[in-house]
Order: C-alpha cells, then sequence, then structure tokens
C-alpha cells in the first residue's frame, strides 16, 4: 500500500478506494470469463448453454451497471450484441 496522502481522511479515502478498485476487478474479471465461456459455447453448437450463460451474462452486468462498476449503455450495448450473436447462431 503506497500511502502518499499526510492527512488522515485522506490516508482512509485511499483504503477505501483500494477496496473498491479490488471490488470492480473482481466483477470485470468474472463477467469477461463468462463471456468467454458464451463464445465458446456459440463456437461449438451448445445453444443451450449459451443461453443460460447469456442470462447469467446479462444479470452479472446489470448489477456491475447498478453498482457503478459499469456503464449502463455499455452493459445494454454489449448485452445486445451478445444477444445478436447467439439469434445468428440458431
Amino acid at each position: 500500500m503506497n500511502l502518499l496522502a499526510n492527512i488522515k481522511s485522506a490516508k482512509k479515502r485511499i483504503k477505501v478506494i483500494e477496496k473498491k478498485n479490488a471490488i470492480n476487478r473482481k466483477r470485470k474479471s468474472e463477467i469477461k470469463t463468462y463471456i468467454n465461456k458464451f463464445d465458446s459455447a456459440i463456437e461449438n453448437n451448445d445453444l443451450d448453454t449459451a443461453k443460460e450463460l447469456l442470462r447469467l451474462i446479462e444479470k452479472k452486468m446489470d448489477r456491475a451497471a447498478a453498482k457503478g462498476t459499469l456503464k449502463k449503455n455499455a452493459v445494454s450495448r454489449k448485452i445486445s450484441r451478445l444477444s445478436k450473436t447467439l439469434n445468428k447462431a440458431n
């Protein structure tokens, strides 16, 4: 932990920000993992798994948008693109 701040409240804020960054990184990483699984399911023509994964991805991304990890419009754009990919595969 690299604290450059001298004021006590600023040091506390740095700790809080580091915790939030870790949580946001974890959320984004989890979403990316599910997207990769979705892509591989599409490639293998496993549409049932892809539908389940899409539902899960949508839930996780909406949660991330609600918590401020991702922007709402970016989430809706990505979900739209994934849905389009699934529909093309059908």
